[in-house]
């Protein structure tokens, strides 16, 4: 059992000191904002912190204090220690990812058990960023108590910090006409309006105008000035949009309430789809908080049965979309039941196989490695126990699903078990098809809408 011991006031000697290192992160941050209400922009919002004078200064008083009087209760003297009185000096900003060290140095002894200790906290350079003492009275008799184990908390943002960097990436960028395909529910209208007064998207409303007004009525929202194209039913608004895109007469697709399957039998039609030499693909951008960074699904909508031609497709699809996203190579899990090749698994084959066609260069821009099974792809400490050595396991960017039903059942599991959102686009088409699941809200569905604007963007050389 971990425990914690004090040192009692008769034992204190001048010198003794204490030290402890942590690595501040934007949990830290946000913590501290939802305890004790502050929401200045300097503090939690870190575009503005990065453009101004400030820089995190909340790190100053919140965390090295923090620090300080976390090693002055559980290290010198420990617990049973009473605060009295501090005087800190904060000469330099932290900023998130700073690894600060804080050290107490005892210099005095006082009446009535009181101990005044010096003070310092230094980050990674070895600046001194806090300076100063502290004044406490130190317990009278040694104490050991075991250490509390303190519950994990998980921080749900309502708009992911993730999803908002896609929407920093798409400013300035010319909106993507886009056909939203018979968008006759709430979610599905509000979601492309609100994505039009982000400058996201220029959307043209195709479906039947009476349904797609009365929504607009019954919500009170604003449909004047954008185009409505007319059409009976839902199967004709998919036509209509996709001759559209095909046509150049809009640059992407935004699929509405209507299934799936409908819209993209249109996609694919011979005559006047949207088909490329590549087969099509679709990427979730999942909202995980737990994760340490931006993570990516595929293919959990489009292919059933993917065989190994088209699963090399769905992962560079993958790899393009990432790419564009986060600027980085990404790391891709090829996703099984075990990380060991196994003949009567299919999927073990695949991902073997998959990863010598990557180094042969028949997929380019990523990092693959399977067969891995979900925990070893996501969580280092599973693929250590496992005895994993790689550069992938623990620290996937994507996700490869063996196929539809294992990756539609990950991502609704997701979804209603842990409230993970997921933002998503169709890729391999000759326009992005913005495609989320029917019950994503509008902030899902303007985060598609990002995606898809800088994917386009990039893909044609603008970057604003």
């Amino acid at each position: 059992m971990d425990m914690i011991r004090n040192k009692p006031f008769n034992d204190i000697q001048i010198g003794d000191s204490a030290s402890l290192t942590r690595t501040l992160s934007r949990k830290d941050i946000q913590l501290f904002a939802i305890m004790s209400g502050d929401v200045n922009p300097a503090h939690v919002d870190e575009e503005y912190a990065n453009s101004s004078q400030f820089h995190h200064i909340i790190a100053h008083g919140m965390w090295g204090g923090a620090l300080i009087s976390t090693v002055l209760g559980t290290q010198l003297p420990g617990p049973g220690t009473i605060y009295l009185k501090q005087d800190f000096t904060f000469l330099k900003p932290v900023s998130l990812g700073d690894n600060l060290t804080v050290t107490v140095t005892v210099t005095e002894k006082q009446a009535h058990h009181r101990v005044l200790l010096d003070c310092i906290c230094v980050n990674q350079l070895n600046e001194t960023v806090i300076s100063g003492q502290a004044l406490v009275k130190a317990p009278a008799e040694a104490i050991a108590r075991p250490r509390a184990s303190l519950p994990a908390l998980e921080l749900k943002e309502e708009s992911s910090a993730r999803y908002q960097q896609f929407m920093t990436m798409a400013k300035g960028m010319r909106p993507l006409k886009t056909c939203v395909v018979h968008p006759v529910d709430v979610n599905s209208l509000t979601g492309a309006l609100e994505a039009a007064s982000d400058s996201l998207i220029e959307p043209i409303l195709v479906g039947p105008k009476a349904r797609i007004e009365q929504v607009a009525i019954d919500n009170q929202l604003d449909i004047s000035g954008i185009r409505l194209v007319d059409t009976p039913h839902s199967h004709a608004a998919a036509e209509t949009a996709v001759k559209m895109v095909s046509s150049g007469e809009a640059e992407a697709l935004m699929k509405g309430h209507l299934h799936t399957d409908e819209l993209m039998h249109e996609v694919l039609n011979k005559d006047y789809g949207l088909r490329t030499g590549r087969v099509m693909s679709h990427i979730f951008a999942l909202d995980a908080p737990s994760y340490h960074k931006s993570l990516f699904l595929t293919d959990a909508a489009i292919n059933i049965r993917p065989n190994l031609a088209a699963k090399k497709d769905i992962i560079q699809n993958a790899i393009d979309l990432v790419s564009a996203l986060t600027n980085t190579t990404p790391k891709v899990a090829i996703l099984s039941a075990v990380e060991t090749v196994e003949e009567k698994i299919p999927s073990t084959l695949d991902a073997t196989a998959l990863c010598k066609m990557a180094e042969r260069g028949q997929i380019t821009g990523g990092l693959l490695d399977g067969p891995l099974a979900m925990d070893n792809a996501i969580s280092s400490e599973a693929a250590k126990s496992k005895g994993i050595l790689s550069q992938v396991a623990g620290d996937a960017d994507i996700l490869v699903a063996p196929d539809l039903e294992s990756g539609n059942m990950l991502f609704k599991q997701m979804r209603y078990l842990s409230g993970i959102e997921g933002a998503g686009i169709v890729l391999g088409a000759r326009a992005p098809i913005i495609l989320t699941s029917r019950a994503g809200g509008p902030a899902t569905r303007k985060a598609s809408c990002a995606m898809a604007l800088v994917f386009q963007r990039k893909r044609e050389g603008q970057t604003r």
